[in-house]
């Protein structure tokens, strides 16, 4: 069985002082290695406006790749400007998803949009860098993914893979907004697209994963990746409602598939949990999996889904 064994928090969003669109959270963490660093990009917010309301900022930390609890840098500014007026990202650029294709970066990403009956509504961008990461660029102001007659809405938590010559898009999306203590609280799944090109997508139609502490449990974060033979899920779940706590936030999932089709879902292989203490004590959530020389990493979120920033576990043997 995997073991993911806890190496600590390595990035607080607190210790930055002269960024005031980064106040808090670094969430939904997504490796690039960079010649010697890794970088890590990262959803984070400043303090809320007048109103109580928030925007969503995509950045990125580099930690020395020899040494990853080293950070070497921190972005200067969002690695893309929030959207304009009316488009879906207006209010907000999270998750985000990286990756390499030939010289350029390409960033899958929800962007957020408000509304009134329920907080949100989000969809799925494609952004393009071609200075190695730094900066991005969207392909247009509209989604590449956006919510349609069967997914009608929440569509987020875009993990970008390559299988052989194919792209896949792991996601969520919506099924329903359920009003508990007077807020509307969305409930979502995982769902999958594939593409030639990583541009024009075909979607599965179907939930990948099955839920398993209640009907209405929400999940996210959908990273898989190859190893020993199979495809690997490592995902998060939670309670519908109340889940601003210890005994119904999110934790860690897993599923395994021979052919990215079928998932076993088996959270007992998960091999990583909370801890009895600390910064990840009360809840772990948006996983994504990495190798750097030779080792897999696990990076996640912990206590209010990241507000206090994000960690690593190194796996301990096979996967298995």
């Amino acid at each position: 069985m995997p073991h993911w064994r806890k190496l600590g928090r390595v990035f607080d969003p607190s210790t930055v002082h002269d960024r005031p669109w980064l106040k808090e959270f670094a969430q939904a963490p997504s490796a690039l290695i960079c010649g010697d660093v890794v970088r890590v990009y990262f959803s984070c917010r400043p303090p809320a406006d007048a109103a109580g309301q928030y925007v969503s900022h995509s950045a990125y930390v580099d930690l020395d790749r020899a040494d990853l609890f080293k950070v070497r840098a921190v972005a200067r500014a969002p690695i893309l400007p929030l959207g304009e007026t009316g488009t879906f990202d207006e209010f907000g650029v999270y998750p985000v998803s990286v990756i390499r294709q030939g010289d350029d970066v390409r960033a899958y990403y929800a962007g957020w949009t408000r509304c009134e009956s329920v907080p949100f509504n989000t969809a799925i961008g494609c952004a393009v860098s071609r200075d190695g990461g730094e900066t991005f660029q969207r392909l247009g102001p509209g989604p590449i993914l956006p919510y349609t007659p069967d997914e009608p809405f929440v569509m987020s938590g875009p993990k970008i893979r390559r299988f052989g010559d194919a792209w896949y898009l792991f996601y969520i999306a919506g099924r329903s907004w359920k009003m508990h203590a007077g807020r509307a609280e969305p409930v979502y799944r995982i769902r999958m697209a594939t593409s030639p090109d990583g541009l024009a997508w075909t979607k599965a139609g179907y939930d990948l994963i099955p839920p398993r502490i209640e009907p209405d449990e929400a999940q996210a974060s959908p990273d898989v990746f190859y190893a020993d033979g199979r495809y690997h899920m490592h995902f998060c779940y939670r309670y519908s409602t109340d889940y601003r706590s210890h005994e119904r936030g999110y934790r860690i999932g897993y599923a395994w598939s021979d052919d990215l089709v079928t998932w076993t879902r088996d959270d007992s292989r998960a091999g990583i949990d909370v801890s009895d203490e600390g910064w990840d004590a009360q809840m772990i959530s948006y996983p994504h999996v990495f190798e750097v020389d030779g080792r897999t990493y696990l990076a996640y979120l912990g206590n209010d889904v990241g507000r206090g920033g994000f960690g690593l576990a190194v796996l301990d043997g096979p996967m298995g």
